[in-house]
Formats: C-alpha cells, structure tokens, sequence
C-alpha cells in the first residue's frame, strides 16, 4: 500500500528562516532512495545539499530554481510504500484533523535520515498553489495514484501535474524575463530537456516586435541597469556589516613591516621535501602570528554581551578567514587555531578557503569566530580599514607583499615590504592594547625566530 509523503524545508542551522532553492537533482516521477540528494539550497550563510528523508517515487516539486522557500513549507512530494520504504508515520487523517490549526512549530516530528534534519508534513503548512493545468486531459490521461488519506482537495488536483516544470537556471530564467519569453511554450534543447540561452535567445528572435501585448516588451531602461535580488549570502552579509558598523564604534591602526625574513622563511619551506605537501602563504604566517600575539593580548579575543552587561573573554581562539565567493564574503572559523602548528594552520586554512568557494561550507562553520583576518593584500591592495565581524573585538587586514626600498642595518635595500591594518571594538579594546597587539605580529613577521621569545 502506497501513500503520500510532503518533504518540508527544514531549518539547516542557527534559525535561519528561508533559503533559495539553486537546483533540483530530481524530476517528477523519479524514483529516489533515503538520503539521496534531491536539491541544492542556499541558505544566508552557504549552499547545501538536502538529502530525501524516504525512499519512494517524486509526485510533485512545489518549488522552481530562484525561488525563496520559507522554512517549514513543503518543498516535494513523495509516493511511499512497498517493502523497501519506511513506514508511514499514524495516520494522516486524524491528526490533520485535529490539528489542522495548530502552529508549524507545535509539530516537532522529525522524518529518519541519516544527516539528522528534515521536518515532517504536516497539514498546516501552506501548500503551494497548483499550477495552471488543462482540465480536460487531467480527468482522461492517466488514472489517479492510490488516495492519499484525508488530504487536502489542492493535493488532489495537483495529482495530474505535467511530467515536469520548464527546467532552466536562474541566469537563463533572468534572461527570459528581461526578453519577455514564456519559458513554457519552449522545448529545451540542453541536457534532460534543459532550456538554454540560445533557446530564449532564438525565440526572443522569432517573436514579432510589433505586438499587441505590451508585457512581451522590456522597457528601454532595463537594457541600461542589471538589478540583482538581494538575498543569500549578500544579503546575510549586508545586514550583517551594517549591524556592525552602526554597533561597535571601530577604531583603525597600521604598521608597515619588513617582511623579508618571513618570505625567505616561506622559500625555505617550499623547497624542503619535508614540507613540500603543505601550501604556507603569508597569510598562514601571520595567522599564527595572530594567535601567538593574542595570547599576550587577551582582550582582542572577546566579544560584548550586551544582554548581561558583561565583556567575555575567550580562552580559545576560532580565528575566521575571510573568503571571496561567487555568492559574496564568507568568513569561516579554523577551530582552535592556537592549538595548531604554522602547517596545520596552513592546511587547515586551505581546505576551508577550497570549501567556501565550492559552496559546501556548514552553516556551523561559519559562526562562534573570535578573531578574523582578511588577505587584501591578493587583490594587490595595501591597506584598508576592515568592518568587524559582528560579535568579534578586531579583525586583521594582511596587505600585499611590496619589493620596495626600505632602511635595513643603516642601508637602504630593496626589502619585502607589508602593511597591516587592525580596525578594533574600541568599547573591548584600548588603543594601547591594540597598539601592542598589532606591534607584536609585526615583529613576528619581521622576524620569525621572535616568536620562540613569546
């Protein structure tokens, strides 16, 4: 016996309230296993892949890619049932009628699945609306799957659905739109069926300009300005740097160093076999530069509790990198970092900036930092004055590597030069101590074997 399973959007971590739905991995009709991976979504802080919580038969998606879902909403359904499916949880029929009204919060089942998370259907979701189909051929085509047990008239019309939705990406969607193109009325010529740019190119072609329908038409200014939604990680983002910088009252200071025994120090390491396997940049040098100075400096590794009145000081130190994307800024924590050596910490530096630009970065990654640095200095920019990571008491600016003449042992030489800029919580942090704090990664950088004195 079969039966009809809706998959809800779960919430992937720190209350986050909506996510983006990027692309489906499956189609109408597919069938899937448990903890299969059916989409990819992405949330205010990273992109993740959501495992199916059954094994059955998709009956419906009720999202398309671009689209905002709301945490708690049905996202797909299943048909389930046979012996190789789990079995289905009491029966529908009483418990959405009794508890139709009652809030998605009040609904804690969760489904089975391996990763832990994936919210049970419920009745008092909101379903989705069905989407326009041709009456007729719904009653004729195809004979009904089993009834689904008290539930709702919308999932029955739904049942008739065509085979699947126009499948595109959200750039050739854009470009549909600003075209005025009805995805569709069109046939993908792209993998599995997908619409491509050159097919709404070809239709916007073939379209007469001179028509009757004024929404087919884009208006000339469209043409002049891109308008992007503000959402995802920008979004997240945006909120979160205003926050800060209307929050903590920043202060800034730089320190330009000789850095040429740290570079001969990184030549060393590259050349020796021993150490071959491990990519050390500079920023891995002045990230432990950074927790060898904090140790000395405590106060730069706290944060404001402004709910207690009260200054927590962290006796670890989860030092955040900050990390270009296609979505936008991620700033994921090396956990622990004062614990690791100058190759751990460059290894452990590496794999997390790999995972960030490949979107797979946890949502649990990405908070809980103490302390960031952001490496300005790859896009050959000198000094700035960074915004605070909300919660954090400073963050760390490493500038380029400059061969330049500069004062060594009474001489002028061509030196590797860099500057740093510190920006602070000046509400956690002094000058003073900031002043020491950011002397002293400057002196480690200037000279390695110093840090063997601290």
């Amino acid at each position: 016996m079969s039966a009809e399973r809706d998959f809800a959007l779960p919430d992937l971590g720190e209350g986050l309230t909506e996510s983006e739905l990027i692309d489906w991995r499956v189609a109408v009709g597919d069938e899937v296993s448990l903890n299969q991976i059916v989409a990819d979504v992405e949330t205010a802080k990273a992109v993740v892949e959501l495992p199916s919580p059954v094994a059955g038969v998709v009956t419906a998606l009720h999202a398309e890619p671009g689209e905002v879902v709301q945490v708690g909403a049905s996202l797909m359904s299943f048909r389930v049932g046979g012996a190789d499916a789990p079995e289905p949880p009491e029966p529908r029929e009483e418990r959405e009628t009794e508890t139709a009204p009652v809030e998605p919060e009040e609904s804690p089942r969760r489904e089975p699945n391996l990763v832990g998370y994936g919210a049970a259907a419920d009745a008092s979701h909101p379903k989705r609306k069905a989407r326009k189909v041709p009456s007729a051929p719904a009653a004729s085509t195809a004979p009904a799957p089993e009834p689904v047990a008290a539930v709702a008239s919308t999932t029955t019309l739904e049942r008739p659905r065509p085979a699947e939705r126009p499948r595109s990406t959200p750039p050739v969607r854009k470009l549909a739109h600003d075209l005025g193109v009805d995805l569709e009325a069109l046939e993908g010529t792209g993998e599995r069926g997908l619409i491509t740019r050159a097919d709404v190119e070809h239709a916007a072609s073939d379209r007469p300009v001179s028509g009757a329908s004024s929404t087919a038409e884009t208006p000339a200014a469209d043409d002049r300005v891109t308008r992007t939604p503000v959402r995802g990680v920008r979004k997240h983002t945006a909120e979160a740097m205003v926050r800060s910088a209307f929050t903590a009252p920043h202060a800034t200071e730089f320190l330009t160093v000789d850095v040429t025994a740290s570079t001969e120090l990184l030549d060393e390491l590259r050349d020796d076999r021993a150490t071959a396997g491990h990519r050390v940049t500079m920023l891995a040098m002045a990230a432990k530069a950074t927790c060898i100075a904090l140790a000395r400096t405590p106060e730069l590794n706290s944060r404001w509790d402004d709910d207690a009145h009260e200054i927590v000081q962290h006796h670890y130190v989860n030092l955040g990198i900050a990390v270009a994307t296609e979505r936008g800024l991620l700033v994921p924590n090396v956990r622990d970092a004062e614990r690791m050596s100058l190759l751990e910490l460059a290894d452990a530096i590496g794999e997390l900036a790999a995972t960030a630009r490949d979107g797979k970065t946890a949502p649990a990654d990405l908070a809980g930092g103490t302390m960031s640095i952001t490496n300005i200095g790859v896009f050959g920019i000198d000094a700035g004055t960074p915004i605070l990571n909300p919660g954090e008491a400073a963050i760390l600016a490493t500038g380029a590597v400059r061969r330049m003449p500069w004062e060594h042992r009474g001489e002028v030489a061509l030196r590797d030069v860099m500057t740093l800029s510190l920006s602070f919580d000046h509400r956690l942090v002094d000058g003073a101590q900031a002043s020491r704090f950011l002397a002293d990664v400057g002196a480690i950088l200037r000279s390695p074997g110093r840090a063997l004195t601290m």
